[in-house]
């Protein structure tokens, strides 16, 4: 009687994900009160990220104005919870507004490349800004107050807890909606579209319908993550939504590793958690007001120049590409998969 067949152990990638997924849930019960809320932020951080590594890795596209879709998906959970609407509608609401947004500046702002198009993408923003500021609808530049809190089926979210939850809800749900397209047949034609523009076109790969859905997308994911933070913050206003910020969702994506899953999830902690130790640096006693924005944009500027001259595919493609060369040869049955390609330089 032959032996019974053994079940072949989980692969890496598959084992580190079950291990992330687990310290995840646990985190919102463990840490301290306070710092709930910064685990808050960063879910939400990690959302816009998942997005602008998905266009920035595989369609080849900067966005300096990220922040913006943010914004319009904050604004249109705010004004449809204050206008009655049931919230949990204003935070479905949320994402479609930014991707629609996105789909209509995409038109005329994607027929740019490279440094121009992060340009343009950068006054999308400025303009939004201070458009919104100026309108009596919008709050002003003091924004909407008293935004209630979402609920969902006669529950209500009211704690930090909850919230974090909720955010990493939403980050599991576009963690699986980007992963599923880069494994479809779709996401074969963004990993030719991420190696050269003029082989995917020559090969019948869309290069302009495919670059419009996933800006499109990025901005929903951007949308999704304001709705959330409108309902958790439950105030919004321009000035929650500066063009640090869009630099910051920047060097996430290029510290982590443009075009990975992984890399965009690295990178939101990594800098979030850097940012949390500057603001209490910049905030001490004896410290200007101004010292924490000026730390920011030094740290955001350090992080870019090191990371181009010693990690230029971002940290987490650097540290797999290291431990792959230095495992020993491995049969192609235990190789790791890895679906995400390597992120455009």
């Amino acid at each position: 009687m032959s032996a019974p067949a053994r079940r072949p152990l989980p692969s890496p990638g598959t084992a580190a994900a079950i291990a992330v997924a687990a310290v995840a849930l646990v985190l919102p019960v463990v840490l301290p009160a306070p710092q709930v809320s910064v685990y808050v932020l960063l879910l939400i951080s990690a959302i816009v990220v998942t997005g602008l590594s998905m266009l920035m890795g595989f369609a080849g596209q900067v966005s300096l104005g990220q922040a913006a879709f943010t914004m319009i998906g904050a604004y249109t959970a705010a004004l449809t919870a204050t206008h009655g609407v049931p919230t949990w509608a204003g935070l479905l609401l949320a994402p479609v507004a930014a991707g629609t947004a996105a789909a209509l500046v995409g038109v005329p702002l994607l027929r740019l490349r490279g440094h121009q198009l992060a340009f343009a993408t950068l006054a999308v923003q400025l303009i939004l800004l201070s458009v919104v500021g100026r309108q009596e609808w919008a709050g002003g530049d003091i924004g909407l107050q008293g935004v209630p809190r979402l609920t969902v089926a006669g529950y209500e979210f009211a704690d930090d807890v909850a919230y974090a939850y909720l955010a990493l809800g939403a980050l599991g749900c576009t963690v699986l909606v980007v992963r599923n397209i880069v494994r479809s047949r779709p996401g074969r034609g963004l990993r030719a579209l991420a190696t050269s523009e003029v082989a995917a076109a020559s090969a019948g790969v869309p290069v302009a319908v495919y670059k419009q859905a996933v800006f499109s997308l990025s901005a929903a994911f951007a949308g999704l993550a304001g709705g959330v933070y409108a309902y958790y913050i439950g105030y919004v206003a321009p000035g929650s939504f500066p063009v640090l910020l869009s630099f910051e969702y920047v060097v996430m994506v290029v510290v982590g590793g443009a075009g990975t899953i992984w890399g965009a999830l690295a990178g939101a902690t990594a800098v979030t958690l850097l940012l949390q130790v500057l603001n209490d640096v910049g905030t001490r006693e004896g410290m200007p007001a101004s010292a924490p924005a000026v730390l920011s944009y030094a740290v955001y500027g350090l992080l870019l120049v090191l990371v181009v001259l010693f990690m230029p595919k971002g940290l987490v493609p650097t540290v797999t590409d290291r431990w792959r060369r230095r495992a020993p040869a491995r049969g192609g049955a235990e190789a790791e998969p890895e679906a995400e390609p390597a992120p455009v330089k």
